[in-house]
């Protein structure tokens, strides 16, 4: 079902009950209205003189208003015996003697011709009959008083009953009680009587609350439009959007609880595209990480196999293996074994912070892990591995194998970069104000100042290191620089006192762990 039908119905559905309860509301407020101007019409006419000609003959006295009398009576003139009206005194008749009481004089009326009920309308004829204090009436003509009316007066001084009679018309009566005890005029009945068709009798006409229905559901149903159009343009540039894989912005014009939707889809656009430029770093880096395995693997694999080959053959000849050959294989392996770590480091550092674990890490014990584990490779070379540490622990907070990966880098370019007979060292010191300096020095050829500004860029390796190691892969320091920046750290090169390089590393210390 469209929305704007929805919408429609439940207009309807809201506006139909609405405007019945207000018409009966109206109806009742009418009603009570109209029982109010009768009540203070009676009682007005009652202490007027009506009280005194109601008991001088209550068994004919009775009230009609103007509008319910006949021609002749309203306008004093004969009836069509050439008489006076029927109880109308003659010119020579006395007031005193007493005319009929059932025809009214001065004051005698019901309510007055101007006596209008709610909503400027002309009240209908009311009758007036007398009853004593019994709810019994002299007058023949007057209807009977049954409980409701009596229980009514009693506890409220008015009694009121409403009903309809067979054919259609309305009938009221209302019982009020006199400011006076005793005599037949206690208590008097106003009946009114409603012809068919009238207001009162049932709900206004159609015209009355018909048309305002009308008009109040075709205001909203038009109003509805815009709501309708701003929905299904909204729900275009969504789907526009998801087909142009969320590049495509969704509009938000106005404040309202549309407006509120569309910013809402701003912000789930928005995190898709995150999570979309997420997912491609992170295949971005598994190919990089697949590009840089295949190209930097294959070189000292094949070598690796062209020494194991050689050293194949001389087994199957019974030649002895030469020192060289093993060691050049030896050297090989423990390239690849590097090589290896330092591309998985590559692709952690590239996935981002959330890759990183931040945990206590001794220095110490870091250090000397990292010298014991290259001991294989320096001593080919004869290249001597030195420390120096302070007596106790030293802690930092950090990701602990990226931290050894990256100062495996640094004693792992010393010793491959270093001369015969040389030294790589592993300096260690901390200072009152709670930080530390971590210094790597080597005394193999160096490196110039122009290269060492770009030496810690992805892919750079200096002159001298292209000449002596043609199979490096240029990852090391580029490493090491993403680590020390990844933990807030400051790395800095410069030439050692030796002739070679040195590289520190400083940063904060942090308590000992409890």
């Amino acid at each position: 079902m469209k929305l704007r039908l929805r919408l429609a119905l439940t207009a309807v559905a809201v506006t139909v009950p609405a405007v019945f309860a207000l018409v009966q509301v109206e109806h009742s407020v009418r009603r009570r209205t109209t029982d109010e101007v009768i009540i203070a019409s009676t009682m007005s006419q009652m202490q007027s003189g009506g009280r005194e000609r109601c008991e001088a003959a209550p068994e004919t006295w009775m009230v009609r208003s103007r509008a319910q009398r006949p021609v002749w009576e309203r306008e004093g003139l004969p009836d069509d015996r050439g008489g006076p009206p029927p109880g109308v005194p003659s010119p020579n008749e006395s007031r005193g003697s007493g005319p009929a009481m059932g025809v009214p004089r001065p004051g005698d009326e019901g309510p007055p011709r101007s006596s209008r009920g709610p909503l400027g309308r002309r009240l209908p004829p009311v009758n007036l009959y007398p009853f004593d204090g019994q709810f019994v009436s002299r007058n023949p003509q007057a209807p009977a008083v049954d409980d409701e009316l009596r229980q009514g007066v009693r506890d409220d001084g008015v009694g009121v009953r409403r009903y309809s009679k067979e054919d259609g018309a309305l009938v009221q009566d209302l019982l009020l009680r006199m400011p006076w005890d005793g005599g037949p005029c206690e208590y008097v009945l106003a009946r009114r009587v409603e012809p068919p068709g009238s207001p009162e009798v049932g709900l206004p006409p159609l015209y009355i609350w018909g048309v305002p229905t009308l008009i109040l559901l075709s205001a909203m149903v038009v109003a509805l439009g815009p709501v309708v159009q701003r929905l299904r343009r909204l729900t275009e540039e969504v789907r526009a959007s998801s087909g142009s894989r969320y590049e495509q912005p969704v509009t938000v014009n106005g404040s309202d609880e549309i407006a509120e939707l569309a910013r809402a889809f701003q912000q789930a656009r928005a995190e898709i595209q995150a999570q979309l430029a997420h997912q491609q770093a992170r295949e971005q880096t598994l190919r990089d990480f697949l590009a840089n395995t295949t190209h930097d693997v294959m070189t000292p694999l094949t070598v690796l196999q062209g020494h194991l080959a050689a050293m194949q053959q001389r087994l199957r000849a019974g030649e002895p293996l030469e020192s060289g050959l093993m060691l050049s294989a030896m050297s090989e392996a423990h390239y690849m074994a590097s090589l290896v770590h330092n591309l998985g480091a590559a692709a952690r550092l590239e996935a981002g912070a959330p890759q990183v674990q931040h945990t206590p890490v001794d220095l110490n014990a870091l250090v000397s892990r990292v010298l014991g584990r290259h001991q294989p490779i320096a001593r080919p070379r004869r290249i001597a591995l030195e420390s120096g540490v302070p007596a106790t622990p030293t802690w930092v907070m950090g990701d602990e194998t990226l931290l050894e990966q990256a100062v495996s880098n640094v004693v792992l370019n010393g010793i491959r970069y270093g001369r015969e007979d040389g030294h790589v060292a592993v300096v260690l010191e901390t200072t009152r104000q709670q930080s530390f300096t971590l210094r790597v020095i080597d005394d193999g050829p160096g490196i110039s100042e122009e290269e060492r500004s770009r030496i810690l860029e992805r892919r750079f390796r200096g002159n001298a290191a292209r000449t002596r190691e043609p199979q490096g892969q240029g990852l090391g320091l580029h490493i090491v620089h993403n680590v020390v920046e990844l933990h807030g750290w400051k790395m800095t090169l410069a030439p050692s006192e030796y002739g070679g390089l040195e590289v520190a590393f400083t940063g904060p210390l942090m308590s000992p762990p409890g």
